[in-house]
């Protein structure tokens, strides 16, 4: 049983896992973030700020976490290790972690998409895996300091199996529950995420993008494909947070005025929050497209269920990585005509 004086180790300091690292470390807890060089200096030299849509805004002092690029020093001594990159770093963290991490370590996958906890089985090694999902948004402010703003609700959800686990990982700013099936919750985060696409083609502000009708009206066709894969494939999503993903079509559908009274909680974002694949696009980064939109083509693979709208928007994605020229701010009816 894991108790509040484990070590936690941040296996990639991006985004969310400065976040969820900072408001550890804030609530106490013994943390190392594992962090690119640029961010590592700045963190050493200023600490950083973590803030949210709550009004929360916390200063979190170099000294009050170990920051290091060495995966040696992160995660030898590390009872936890939370990965936090994105999905096309996994393997090349996995291979990290069954170099230098102990063999009683327990490992959770804190990312997108559906498949990262069995890459990581298959490179780590024998250890302790459990799947998690992070329900909120982060962004990022250069600052200097760095911030680190949560730009969205929800509680973290990981497998049960590991007794005192959630207890160590639930903090102020950072709330973490078990849940019985994250095979299901990894499903209908999934079906949500597919959004991410839409505002990096988009470049609009994600609470911008559901406001206008046209743009949820996309987003409802893609969900509503990506159920009817998993229906063929056999797979109930299971909803995090709001409606159950079965009537996110329906509700994304509905007029302006109607869908702002019946989806408060999924309105309730922070006007500067984008999506990571938006922020991956302007840093000419390449994105989780095919962890996303991808993952729902791989399943679709073996059914009857055809995905057009979906292999549309992995080709409009791609273009725009081929291009860097950041997003390409395209309107809804690029994507389909009658939007």
């Amino acid at each position: 049983m894991l108790d509040k004086n484990a070590s936690i180790a941040i296996a990639g300091a991006g985004n969310i896992g400065c976040y969820v690292g900072g408001c550890l470390a804030l609530g106490g807890r013994t943390v190392t973030l594992l962090a690119r060089p640029g961010v590592a200096v700045g963190i050493r030299n200023r600490g950083f700020q973590v803030t949210d849509l709550n009004g929360r805004d916390r200063h979190l002092a170099a000294a009050q976490a170990t920051v290091t690029g060495d995966p040696e020093v992160a995660f030898a001594a590390a009872d936890v290790i939370l990965v936090t990159v994105k999905s096309g770093a996994t393997a090349g963290m996995a291979a990290l972690i069954a170099e230098h991490a102990r063999k009683n370590a327990v490992v959770v996958s804190l990312q997108n998409g559906v498949g990262n906890i069995d890459v990581l089985r298959s490179h780590a090694g024998d250890r302790r895996f459990l799947p998690g999902m992070v329900p909120f948004n982060v962004v990022r402010f250069e600052g200097p300091p760095l911030r680190f703003h949560r730009a969205s609700e929800g509680a973290v959800l990981i497998g049960e199996g590991m007794a005192g686990l959630a207890e160590l990982l639930s903090v102020e700013g950072c709330m973490v529950k078990t849940h019985a099936d994250m095979k299901a919750v990894a499903w209908g985060k999934l079906l949500l995420n597919l959004n991410n696409a839409l505002v990096a083609l988009s470049d609009l502000p994600l609470a911008t993008e559901l406001s206008d009708r046209r743009w949820r009206r996309v987003l409802a066709a893609q969900i509503a494909e990506g159920l009817a894969v998993l229906k063929a494939a056999g797979i109930r999503p299971a909803g995090g947070v709001g409606a159950p993903p079965s009537l996110l079509p329906t509700i994304l559908r509905l007029p302006d005025w109607i869908y702002t009274r019946l989806a408060r909680r999924m309105l309730e974002i922070d006007p500067q929050a984008r999506s990571s694949m938006w922020d991956d696009l302007q840093r000419g980064r390449l994105t989780e497209i095919d962890e996303l939109q991808g993952a729902i083509v791989a399943l679709a693979h073996g059914t009857n269920v055809a995905t057009p709208l979906s292999n549309r928007i992995i080709a409009l994605v791609r273009a725009a990585e081929t291009a860097r020229r950041g997003s390409p701010g395209l309107p809804p009816e690029h994507i389909v005509p009658d939007a």
